[in-house]
């Protein structure tokens, strides 16, 4: 195991038990006690998750039989049977929401946004899809139709993970922006399909301006050089997707648990997160008046969990 790797399985430990202590002060308290503990703690579950969207495996039953069972055996000691893993997997939705929240990126006044597909099936099985069943919905992109959900994702010009939601895949993808957005302030650049007078005034009002290219039909407008420029540089929230998708295993059709599926998004989120494999765009003159960031053990220690609601 590289150092790196240590270093990320000592961060995740650490908010895990900051995590295990701000649960004990804020959920109800249940009479039922476990007599005994499991055989990973949850810093180690959340690793595992972690670990194999970094990793170069496809699937995560082939990444637990021959990667963790074989590659990375002496880190941990009696691991479950894999079964008992998923079936344990919906514990981990709240810590990685947390988790996404404490780590989220600076308010640098520049930003992209975008959404994309996450199909559950192929459209030859979409009326034999049960696990989804009145969840998913149909929708279009440019390459087609599809039956799930999508990702709409909120970045800034340095790849950093401002926010996200996952709608249905007929939803608008102007919904919901004004939700994203709420406490950020300067530019924001979409494509056409964030079209609308009523948002930009909406935006514009609170300190926001949203930068979108036009249609062919329609009238064309003066832009300063920088934000032209800058609209021409969407194209890392396509290069982040593209990442998330061929590298982190984002997208696949063999969800048997819609909690499940949304854990699988939240971990390749956080994977993306903490593994420092941002997409930049480059150096064009761009003012940064923003403080360095802090690193992720840093940032844990000194933020805990006070800003979480």
């Amino acid at each position: 195991m590289t150092d790196s790797t240590i270093a990320l399985f000592c961060c995740l430990d650490d908010f895990a038990k900051l995590f295990a202590d701000w649960e004990r002060h804020h959920l109800i308290p249940s009479h039922r006690h476990r007599r005994r503990a499991g055989k990973l703690s949850l810093g180690e579950m959340l690793f595992i998750m972690v670990l194999f969207h970094i990793s170069a495996y496809k699937d995560f039953k082939h990444f637990w039989f021959y990667g963790l069972s074989q590659e990375y055996r002496d880190c941990f000691g009696d691991l479950p049977s894999y079964s008992r893993f998923v079936s344990l997997q919906p514990r981990l939705l709240l810590p990685f929401y947390l988790l996404l929240h404490c780590f989220r990126g600076e308010r640098t006044g520049i930003y992209f946004v975008d959404s994309t597909k996450l199909a559950v099936c192929h459209n030859a099985r979409i009326s034999r899809n049960r696990v989804f069943q009145g969840m998913a919905r149909r929708g279009r992109t440019a390459m087609g139709w599809f039956f799930g959900f999508k990702l709409h994702l909120l970045i800034n010009h340095k790849g950093q993970i401002m926010a996200f939601r996952i709608t249905d895949g007929s939803s608008d993808d102007r919904k919901p922006l004004e939700a994203m957005t709420a406490a950020l302030q300067g530019k924001i650049f979409a494509d056409k399909g964030y079209l609308s007078q009523a948002l930009l005034e909406r935006l514009w009002q609170r300190g926001l301006h949203l930068i979108t290219s036009i249609r062919r039909n329609m009238k064309n407008y003066l832009l300063p050089l920088l934000d032209k420029v800058l609209l021409r540089k969407r194209f890392i929230i396509e290069t982040l997707f593209d990442k998330l998708k061929s590298s982190m295993g984002l997208e696949h059709t063999r969800h048997r648990s819609p909690v499940n599926a949304l854990v699988h998004i939240l971990s390749c989120l956080a994977a993306y997160t903490l593994a420092q494999l941002k997409v930049k765009i480059g150096n064009i003159g761009i003012p940064n008046t923003c403080p360095a960031p802090q690193a992720p053990l840093d940032l844990i220690q000194n933020w805990g969990l006070k800003g979480i609601p």
